[in-house]
């Protein structure tokens, strides 16, 4: 985690010991040496597994050409999972802790789950339509997966009622400690109910497949591991400056209103004016 995002205790630390919107806590820019160098990393990654993917790997002996769907599909129901796990265990790190930068990572991480669930539900009804005659059926995988992008969707919606997070109640953080069990369903689902979907395509001990089908997905799981590090470092550093700007704000605010008061109690009353 340390390779992706900063510290997010850290700038939280920094932050509640110099004061809200102290300057200089945590990342003051988006972009960095780093980021730029993962993120070459990235194009370089998607860029090989598009050539493996569409080009040196032949077509499957029973999928045919529908088998390159799977060099994305996979991935990206991999990545999902791994944001809902970031998701959870930065809410969990909130509620003990309470400081800023778990929840602005909890944040990154339900926004990148629910993109590659997004693209995984896209994926799997465009390989569904030629291989169960229908983009969509109410199958156990799929429904739970759906289920489970409602239940992204539903997390960052809760995020938005109250944007400060010191201000911000425990339904947030609970309902994200909620997702890594709901992929757990999903991961478990076509091993508990009659499923239409295939089993697992890769175990550890007998894969499904080999050789250059196995080359291909390696390449595509490294290209889109690569850029959910990418987009979630990038995702973290704007969620922080986010925060930073809110608490300026709101330090701006209170300024202003305790000059205003100061100005009010040092102003002559009526009766002092008689006087003089």
């Amino acid at each position: 985690m340390t390779a992706i995002a900063p510290d997010p205790t850290g700038p939280g630390r920094s932050a509640a010991a110099s004061g809200p919107g102290a300057a200089g806590a945590g990342p003051a820019t988006t972009g960095s040496p780093g980021s730029r160098a993962l993120g070459i990393a990235a194009l370089a990654a998607v860029a090989l597994a598009t050539l493996y993917g569409l080009a040196l790997s032949p077509a499957d002996v029973e999928m045919g050409d529908l088998v390159r769907l799977m060099y994305v599909h996979v991935p990206s129901a991999t990545a999902c999972y791994l944001g809902c796990f970031i998701t959870t265990a930065a809410s969990g790190l909130w509620l003990w802790k309470r400081t800023p930068g778990w929840d602005v990572l909890a944040g990154a991480g339900a926004e990148l789950g629910l993109l590659f669930v997004v693209i995984t539900l896209v994926t799997g009804s465009l390989w569904g339509r030629p291989t169960w005659g229908t983009y969509w059926t109410w199958d156990a995988r799929l429904t739970s997966t759906a289920l489970l992008a409602v239940l992204l969707v539903g997390y960052l919606a809760l995020r938005r009622l109250d944007l400060d997070p010191d201000a911000r109640s425990a339904r947030v953080p609970i309902l994200g400690l909620l997702l890594m069990p709901n992929v757990f369903i999903v991961s478990r689902s076509v091993e508990w109910w009659r499923s239409l979907h295939q089993r697992a395509t890769i175990t550890t001990l007998h894969p499904q497949i080999e050789g250059d089908l196995m080359v291909a997905l390696m390449t595509g799981f490294l290209a889109v591991t690569l850029v959910f590090a990418w987009l979630l470092l990038h995702r973290f550093r704007v969620g922080w400056l986010e925060y930073q700007a809110q608490r300026l704000d709101l330090d701006q605010a209170l300024d202003a209103r305790r000059s205003e008061a100061g100005a009010g109690a040092s102003r002559p009353t009526g009766d002092e004016e008689v006087a003089k």
